[in-house]
């Protein structure tokens, strides 16, 4: 890991509750940071194919930085409702490859998707310093010290079931202080496995076992998360439940996502997980513009 990459990891996981400076090179702005999506899945919901290859999946990620990600997450595994589960090596043979052609390269910290334990380990030695974890690190017992070891930062997200079988009638009594109660759990189990907490940021899964309803009150009540001490990410692009409101297909939905994905920073989310990085980047700039001018 470069140490430009992990002054913008520890900037970014650390320093970001509520609002924070965010130092880049050659410049200092005080906004959230956008996370840019690069699925290297042939089955992703929204861009599954779209970097069937290493020289399509390099160019990808220029673009997404270009566009203005402060930030890449990479993934192998599609976790889109009703997916498989991709075996270990067909996971590393998607994702190992991209991270080592970008590592040092690409200018951003770049964050590793996945729950496999394997796929962590070798992508943090190639050069990733962000595991972003859907099981939040609950899936397998080496996770937890994978992360602790190698000092990268961590996001932890919460998920009812599994993809497979997440969107099977999810039920809450009160979704939002579940989905704190569980997150502050997680955040504690890493405590306690050596993990910092200035290294983990919480993700309430928006669409990960839970219905549209459900993902609305977590975007109307997500302050409340800020009370875990953890940086929070959101990830609502080009999601279903958007989708069932305007009436858009999955290609459509840039306006959409970009719109509650700056609510969701209005409401307190650090760090937006999004497809459509231009369109975010330059809502961020204009957001922050009339947020902060003297």
């Amino acid at each position: 890991m470069t140490a430009i990459g992990l002054l913008l990891v520890f900037l970014l996981l650390g320093s970001l509750i509520g609002l924070a400076d965010w130092h880049l090179p050659g410049r200092i702005v005080q906004r959230p940071a956008v996370m840019g999506i690069l699925n290297l899945t042939p089955d992703s919901f929204s861009d599954g194919g779209l970097a069937p290859d290493l020289d399509a999946a390099v160019s990808r990620a220029e673009q997404l930085v270009a566009d203005g990600a402060d930030l890449l997450d990479l993934g192998g595994e599609s976790s889109r409702p009703g997916a498989d589960p991709v075996p270990l090596e067909e996971e590393i043979r998607r994702v190992l490859p991209v991270v080592e052609a970008l590592a040092g390269r690409i200018g951003v910290p770049l964050s590793i998707d996945t729950t496999k334990p394997e796929v962590a380990e070798r992508a943090l030695r190639a050069g990733a310093s962000v595991i972003n974890d859907i099981r939040g690190l609950s899936g397998d017992d080496r996770m937890p010290k994978i992360v602790a070891e190698s000092g990268a930062a961590v996001v932890l997200m919460h998920m009812k079931g599994s993809p497979k079988t997440m969107q099977r009638n999810p039920t809450y009594a009160d979704v939002v202080t579940e989905v704190y109660d569980e997150l502050a759990r997680l955040v504690e189990r890493a405590e306690a496995s050596g993990i910092e907490r200035s290294r983990i940021a919480v993700d309430p899964g928006i669409g990960f076992g839970k219905t549209a309803d459900h993902n609305w009150e977590l975007l109307r009540r997500l302050g409340r998360l800020e009370g875990i001490g953890c940086s929070i990410l959101v990830g609502t692009s080009r999601k279903r439940f958007l989708g069932d409101l305007t009436g858009r297909g999955v290609g459509d939905r840039a306006a959409a996502s970009v719109a509650s994905s700056l609510l969701a920073i209005e409401a307190g989310a650090d760090i937006v997980r999004v497809h459509d990085v231009a369109a975010m980047a330059d809502a961020v700039k204009v957001w922050s513009a009339i947020k902060h001018h003297d």
